[in-house]
């Protein structure tokens, strides 16, 4: 990882983006001891409203708060790739959920059902931890151990052993397609 990693997580209010972003903030500095900054933005409307939190990541010292060029796009709906995937890096690492993103026009990009796999789970909104561990499992961002401290740590009491389920699921879903997922790149594999 360089020095400044950078990281948006974009979709739309009630898919737990903002608490993701302060899951994957407090992984990174608090458990693995990088220092990191978070913010967040969100539309006027608390559900259903455009919503993004960032994660600045690095070995030194911060110097701005916000994401100039994303390492990372997490789009977890057809909007937010839309609207925040003009600046990630041309290198960046593109993932897209593909239950609520039907067209993605990047040469290379990973699409995984996040939203499937959490009804699957039995409830749709642990979606964004599924999401989180696929991406700490693709970019390496944060350890999957620091990520999941952080994750039982930040979620609802009694809710502990479905949380750890998705993020499992998600860390399984990078790691393992299985035809769950669409990777394209340049080459068009």
């Amino acid at each position: 990882m360089s020095t400044r990693y950078e990281i948006r997580l974009a979709g739309s209010g009630g898919q737990g983006l903002i608490l993701a972003g302060i899951i994957l903030a407090e992984a990174a500095g608090i458990y693995d001891g990088k220092y990191v900054c978070q913010t967040q933005s969100y539309g006027p409307a608390a559900r259903g409203g455009a919503s993004k939190a960032e994660v600045v990541i690095s070995d030194a010292e911060i110097d701005y708060p916000k994401a100039i060029r994303p390492d990372v796009l997490l789009a977890m709906n057809q909007k937010s790739l839309d609207t925040y995937s003009s600046d990630l890096k041309p290198d960046g690492l593109l993932i897209v959920d593909e239950t609520l993103v039907p067209e993605v026009f990047a040469e290379s990009f990973i699409a995984i059902p996040f939203t499937r796999m959490a009804r699957d789970l039995g409830k749709e909104m642990v979606a964004n931890i599924v999401a989180l561990g696929a991406l700490a499992a693709l970019s390496g961002a944060v350890s999957l151990e620091s990520l999941e401290k952080a994750v039982l740590a930040r979620v609802p009491k009694g809710t502990e052993e479905l949380n750890r389920k998705a993020l499992k699921t998600g860390v399984d879903a990078a790691r393992n397609p299985k035809g769950n997922n669409r990777i394209r790149s340049v080459s068009g594999e």
